[in-house]
């Protein structure tokens, strides 16, 4: 699919849109991106320079350049010729409304529009459009050059051969497609993130442990086993040779117990605080883009390791 012909529509460059223009450019693709933010393009096009070394580690296709991105003024200049357009504009659900039309309208009857939104669902961004069966939700995950996973959902009027067409092109570009059947607010990786980080968020403000404390728990303990297994193989492993059957057996009536927290803490002044100052104190005095580096060399690495050790990672569904 991807050659010099082919044009991939990015609408918004911040942390997200920038992911998937690089994941597009890495792979041969032609992108056309919109973002009316002052110095939009200068910030992307300066990211692009500092993680194509990543991209070239990773492995780039051989027809990949940063030239084959072009910043253009108009939505409609963006999304014109476009097999696919992403939507990665802000949370807002009457401003993504409006995008989305607007990209509906200048689309060609054949492409397909993909909202990168954590948590409205695609029915309800379809509302509107006069082609909303060509509309799905495409969640990836930050850094979306390096994490693979993508979420795919239709809305109640989506066709299912967009679905098909979209998990082909998410292939293609090695991501791992996983297609959601059922909507929900949040879909289903963010929905179990947010579960963790209220969680974490109340042992903070009870002052059970730091946020240094709280990120070597699950740095050291439960994260590295999440990495290959997840919890669901993870809790099968804790049963012994009868796995999740003796697991469920013996642990299932301490499910029971309340130990955690499901409603968030109020976000009050000196949490909002105390969680700052301990994020810079992890920090150590570098820089967010000296972050990225290290943590991009450290998921590059573990990529590769979770792709040699756990064949179920080869799955698309």
């Amino acid at each position: 699919m991807a050659n010099n012909s082919n044009k991939i529509g990015v609408v918004g460059t911040g942390v997200i849109g920038n992911g998937w223009i690089a994941r597009f450019l890495a792979k041969g693709y032609n992108v056309v991106a919109f973002d009316p933010a002052e110095g939009a393009e200068g910030n992307t096009r300066r990211l692009m320079e500092r993680i194509w070394p990543t991209l070239e580690d990773m492995g780039v296709a051989q027809e990949a350049s940063m030239d084959k991105l072009k910043f253009v003024n108009t939505i409609k200049e963006t999304v014109e010729d476009a097999a696919y357009v992403q939507e990665n504009v802000p949370e807002r659900e009457n401003l993504k409304k409006e995008v989305l039309q607007e990209i509906d309208e200048h689309l060609k009857p054949e492409g397909i529009i993909g909202s990168s939104t954590s948590g409205i669902t695609a029915t309800t961004l379809q509302e509107g459009l006069r082609n909303p069966e060509r509309l799905i939700v495409a969640h990836p995950f930050n850094p979306v050059y390096i994490l693979p996973l993508v979420e795919v959902v239709g809305g109640e009027k989506t066709k299912k051969t967009v679905i098909e067409q979209a998990k082909a092109l998410f292939t293609e570009v090695d991501m791992k497609p996983l297609v959601i059947h059922q909507e929900i607010e949040g879909h289903v990786a963010d929905r179990l993130m947010e579960a963790l980080w209220r969680e974490a968020l109340h042992i903070v403000n009870d002052g059970v442990a730091t946020t240094d404390e709280v990120d070597r728990a699950i740095t050291y303990g439960a994260g590295l086993r999440w990495a290959l297994m997840g919890p669901f193989m993870t809790f099968h492993m804790a049963g012994g040779d009868a796995g999740m059957r003796h697991m469920l057996d013996q642990f299932g009536p301490a499910l029971k117990l309340p130990w955690t927290k499901l409603v968030a803490p109020e976000l009050t002044e000196d949490l909002k605080e105390r969680v700052i100052e301990g994020c810079e104190s992890s920090g150590q005095g570098k820089t967010v883009a000296e972050l990225e580096e290290k943590r991009n060399e450290f998921l590059v690495k573990q990529l590769e390791l979770v792709s040699d050790y756990w064949p179920l990672f080869n799955k698309t569904e």
